[in-house]
C-alpha cells in the first residue's frame, strides 16, 4: 500500500502578493497517486473533499481547521455547520477556491481534471484514498494527522482502534456465510469482493463473504441465489425494499429474518466507525444464530 511520506527537506517560499506576506514553511508529500506536492507544514484552512477525511479530522481533533466540506460529509453531525462546497462528481472548483484553503485533502472521487485546476490555482491538493484492506485505516489516519499537524492525536486514535480490534474474540473456524448488498435489482447486483476492505470487516465480524472469490463489486444473481447465504447485510435504508423484491425474497436469510440493516457509512467508508460496524454485526449475528 502507498503511504504519504513527509520528505526531510522543508521549503520556504514567499508569496508575490506583497512584501509583508509572512514566510510559509512547507514540506513536500507524496500522495496515494504518487503526486509530489508542496503543502504547508501547519495548514490553517483545510477543505475536505471526502466524507472519510472529514470524519477522521474530527476524530483526531483537527476539525477547527476545516473551512469547507462536501454535501456527502455528514458525520459527525456537527460537521454540517461547516460551509459545503456542493457535490463531488460535479465539483465546483470556484466554490472550493472561495473558501481560501491552504490545503485540500481529497479521496478517490475527485477527477484528474479538477486536481489540475487546483494546481493551476496554486492550491495544494493531496489524495488520501480508500485502500483494499482494513488495516489501511491506520495509515490513512496517520497520513491525515501528519498533513494537519495532529500526529500525536492520530497515533492515539490508532492505538485506541487497535486495542478494540485486539479485544475482539476469535471467530469460530466455521464462520457464518453472508452477503453484503451494495446494489440490487434490474440494474445489476453489486457487493464487496474479496479484494475490498469491506470483505475484511465481514471476516472480522465472524462472517465468510460468499463473494470473497470475486474481485471488485459486480456479482451475479445466479451465484447469490445458489450460495443462499445465512445472512444478508444491507444498508438500513435499502432493507425493506430488498426483502420485498423477487427473487431475493426467497432467500433463506430473508425467510428466517436474518437480514441485518446497517448504518451505511459505518461500512461503506473507511473510517474509525468500522470498529462499531464489526461489533454491531457480531452482536446481531450472535443474537440470531441461537434462534
Amino acid at each position: 500500500m502507498r503511504r504519504i511520506g513527509l520528505l526531510l527537506i522543508s521549503l520556504l517560499f514567499f508569496s508575490c502578493v506583497n512584501n509583508n506576506t509572512p514566510v510559509v514553511e512547507t514540506v513536500v508529500v507524496t500522495d496515494d497517486y504518487g503526486r509530489n506536492t508542496a503543502v504547508p507544514k501547519r495548514p490553517q484552512r483545510v477543505v475536505s473533499l471526502s466524507p472519510s477525511v472529514t470524519e477522521i479530522m474530527y476524530a483526531i481533533g483537527a476539525d477547527s481547521l476545516l473551512v469547507g466540506r462536501t454535501d456527502f460529509c455528514t458525520f459527525p453531525p456537527q460537521c454540517q455547520t461547516i460551509p459545503s462546497i456542493g457535490g463531488i462528481s460535479n465539483l465546483n472548483v470556484e466554490q472550493v477556491a472561495a473558501q481560501k484553503p491552504d490545503l485540500i485533502i481529497s479521496g478517490s472521487m475527485v477527477n484528474k481534471k479538477n486536481s489540475e485546476q487546483f494546481d493551476e490555482l496554486g492550491i495544494p491538493i493531496v489524495f488520501v484514498i480508500e485502500k483494499p484492506v482494513f488495516t489501511a485505516i491506520y495509515d490513512n489516519i496517520s497520513t491525515i494527522g501528519q498533513l494537519v499537524g495532529h500526529e500525536q492525536q492520530a497515533d492515539s486514535l490508532n492505538r485506541l482502534l487497535k486495542s478494540h480490534v485486539d479485544s475482539l474474540p476469535h471467530t469460530h473456524s466455521e464462520q457464518h456465510t453472508c452477503y453484503y448488498v451494495v446494489g440490487y435489482g434490474p440494474g445489476g447486483n453489486f457487493t464487496a469482493g474479496g479484494n475490498t476492505y469491506i470483505n475484511d470487516i465481514l471476516n472480522m465480524a465472524g462472517c465468510r463473504n460468499i463473494a470473497d472469490g470475486v474481485e471488485g463489486w459486480s456479482y451475479s444473481l445466479e451465484a447469490l441465489m445458489q450460495a443462499d447465504p445465512e445472512y444478508i447485510i444491507i444498508r438500513r435504508q435499502d432493507s425493506a425494499g430488498f426483502v420485498n423484491t423477487r427473487p431475493y425474497s426467497s432467500l433463506t436469510a430473508v425467510k428466517e429474518g436474518k437480514v441485518i440493516g446497517m448504518e451505511s457509512s459505518t461500512i461503506d467508508l473507511q473510517v474509525p466507525r468500522n470498529i462499531d460496524a464489526i461489533k454491531t454485526l457480531r452482536k446481531r449475528i450472535s443474537q440470531t444464530a441461537i434462534r
